[in-house]
């Protein structure tokens, strides 16, 4: 990779994280929840378009930026470090979910694939997450698991946008110029 294109990621990558950051600041719709304090946002989303775009390494770090320093600034500091290594699994998952399609930006049904794992991966992660949150703070193992998954409500939302907006979000940002293909060539 030449000093030009690294330096294009590097700037998409801190384009993203702040657009990430800035999606979760303005919309977030707050869910009551058993463990944590669950709320609606558009941050998974923004992740998962940015390593459509980025890869692996770059989107993922733009996803661990935007979410981890929303988490820092906004009263999830003790825990933002689950969020980070959350944004690096459902960026690991995406990228290899994307990968397995050939990176085809012209198939509906292939970037639905994406946005289906995308979303099984951020419900799964966020259950983990919920379990190690109430460990952390002394609850038993069997409660904290119980605690996590009924805490799932906005997590699943989130998940489902993630599965209905990422394809059509992608495909709108491709017909207006932007693709993997013609960003980085």
């Amino acid at each position: 990779m030449g000093r030009s294109e690294q330096l294009k990621k590097l700037v998409f990558a801190g384009l993203f994280a702040a657009i990430i950051f800035i999606g979760i600041s303005v919309i977030r719709i707050p869910l009551p929840a058993v463990v944590g304090r669950p709320f609606i946002h558009f941050g998974n989303i923004l992740t998962v378009i940015a390593v459509m775009f980025l890869g692996f390494g770059y989107g993922a770090a733009a996803g661990a930026i935007g979410l981890g320093l929303f988490d820092i600034l906004n009263g999830y500091a003790a825990t933002s470090w689950l969020t980070v290594i959350e944004a690096v699994i459902l960026a690991a998952m995406v990228s290899w979910s994307y990968r397995s399609v050939g990176h085809t930006e012209d198939q509906l049904t292939k970037l639905y694939w994406v946005s289906f794992v995308a979303g099984v991966t951020k419900i799964v992660t966020s259950w983990f997450t919920g379990v190690i949150e109430a460990l952390m703070v002394g609850t038993a193992l069997n409660v904290a698991m119980i605690g996590a998954f009924t805490s799932l409500l906005a997590a699943t939302i989130n998940s489902v946008a993630c599965f209905v907006l990422v394809p059509l979000i992608y495909r709108i940002l491709v017909q207006v110029g932007f693709s993997r293909q013609r960003l980085f060539v």
